[in-house]
């Protein structure tokens, strides 16, 4: 792959950083530099920033209409639709995720916009009915202003979209602050959203570091709200970098999802199941299955059969289309995941399939990690409390419904649950007792456009897909009329 030289977008136009600098993003299957991409910081977060409120407030993207939105919006999907293999092919390139797994969010995310589109001509104030006859009042939906985003790499086209998609619905304006690990599809987007017709400024993507330019983001006082994914360690800081104006905020956050499987369950698809919900992107995902409770009497056996199917999984550069598992995003990760390792095995868990890096022959030069099944994990190991963001489950035994729940929710986190059982009232009653934004009952991380998504507890807070997504980058403004003058 040619070496690329990446630039930042800021009000239409494609430019170096205030300082000139750069830095590289690497290939984590192979470790090959795959581009430079312009150091932004603070300086350029004020361009960025200003050109955005210009766009919102004079600019042509001010007198867009609902169907103006809508259209933009489709014409988008379009593209992005058209482009698909080069989306899928880098964002596989970049951070890792098997082919077949970034070709199919690439056509979920081309459904999301045209969800999206739906929704831009959609939005509806009330007419209210007030104590006095003499008064008509309604209320107003109106765009909160300008918007920044900041992404994580694990999921770094998808991330781009869903925060682009309600910006351009609303009629906000967005800065996007993309990952260091993984800004090349960001880019590619912008590149796409301009093909579009989106009117200069409405989108700018500011790459860099979370340090400077992320930092400066979430605190800048021309932003009227932060949109936040990844850790939760960084969520309460730009809580914190927030207040000096207030912006409204949209978290998700980190998780450590329960995965709960009773004796009753159809047990061949929990297992199946299991692995993906543990395993896919190679762990990272925020709402990964990695505390896997299993009712006592099958535990064993349904964790023995949990690791089978774990060392099936073919591991290898995800250009490949049979692999199944691709490298961490990055050596910092793949310390961090073997960090984690060493701690359980020290504690006391123990491995039954996977364990410790993947070495030899390609694997050297890449950052790979297999698939890890423990069993003999207690719910105080760090392992067991801490998202890892590593394919890593622990399985963990249980000998009634009230102890499971106590124990599931035995966590700041709470992202996301899934329950295994054939008892229709134990499926009501789990689905209600256990915290966390969404439950899956006999399935696992299943998402839809039209159904929000989000955290509690230290998981986060705000929606997104669905209307509410949407409806977060709007204000309610009440309007009293006298009508006896």
């Amino acid at each position: 792959m040619t070496l690329r030289e990446e630039k930042l977008l800021i009000d239409g136009q494609w430019t170096a950083s205030a300082s000139g600098e750069t830095f590289e993003t690497r290939n984590p299957a192979t470790g090959d530099v795959l581009a430079r991409i312009a150091r932004g910081g603070a300086e350029d977060i004020d361009r960025a920033v200003a050109a955005a409120r210009r766009a919102f407030e004079s600019g042509p993207w001010s007198r867009f209409t609902p169907a103006d939105r809508q259209a933009l919006l489709l014409r988008l999907a379009d593209l992005l639709e058209r482009d698909a293999e080069d989306f899928a092919r880098t964002d596989t390139l970049e951070m890792g995720s098997p082919i077949r797994h970034t070709r199919g969010s690439v056509a979920m995310l081309v459904d999301l916009l045209r969800y999206f589109a739906g929704i831009a001509r959609a939005i509806e104030g009330t007419t209210n009915t007030t104590s006095d006859p003499a008064l008509f009042a309604c209320t107003v939906k109106e765009p909160i202003g300008v918007c920044g985003a900041i992404i994580p790499w694990n999921g770094p086209l998808w991330a781009s979209v869903l925060k682009l998609g309600p910006v351009l619905a609303s009629g906000c304006t967005l800065v996007l602050k993309p990952a260091e690990d993984a800004s090349l599809t960001p880019l590619m987007l912008a590149r796409l959203a301009l093909e579009a017709g989106l009117p200069d400024g409405v989108f700018n993507v500011v790459t860099g570091f979370g340090a400077d330019a992320g930092a400066a983001l979430a605190a800048h006082p021309g932003v009227d709200k932060i949109a936040f994914t990844g850790s939760e360690v960084t969520g309460r800081r730009i809580v914190e970098a927030s207040a000096g104006n207030l912006k409204r905020l949209s978290l998700e956050l980190g998780g450590k999802s329960p995965n709960v499987v009773f004796a009753d369950a159809d047990l061949e698809k929990a297992a199946a199941m299991a692995v993906v919900a543990a395993f896919a992107n190679s762990g990272q995902v925020c709402s990964a299955g990695t505390r896997l409770f299993v009712e006592r009497s099958v535990h064993r056996e349904f964790a023995a059969e949990v690791a089978r199917i774990a060392a099936t999984l073919k591991i290898g550069d995800g250009l490949d289309p049979q692999t199944d598992l691709g490298p961490l995003v990055s050596a910092r990760q793949l310390d961090r995941v073997c960090g984690h390792m060493d701690d359980a095995l020290g504690a006391g868990a123990q491995a039954i399939s996977g364990g410790g890096r993947l070495t030899g022959g390609a694997f050297d030069a890449g950052f790979f990690f297999p698939p890890t099944v423990l069993i003999e994990a207690q719910d105080d190991m760090r392992a067991v409390r801490e998202e890892i963001f590593g394919p890593i489950v622990a399985t963990l035994p249980f000998d009634s419904e009230e102890e499971v729940v106590a124990r599931a929710n035995a966590t700041q986190f709470g992202l996301g649950a899934g329950v295994w059982t054939r008892d229709l009232g134990r499926a009501h009653r789990m689905s209600r007792a256990i915290k966390a934004g969404s439950v899956w009952i006999n399935c696992y991380n299943r998402i839809d456009p039209a159904m929000p998504s989000g955290g509690v507890k230290a998981s986060g807070y705000g929606r997104e897909y669905g209307r509410q997504h949407v409806e977060e980058h709007f204000q309610t403004k009440s309007i009293w009329i006298d009508t006896s003058v």
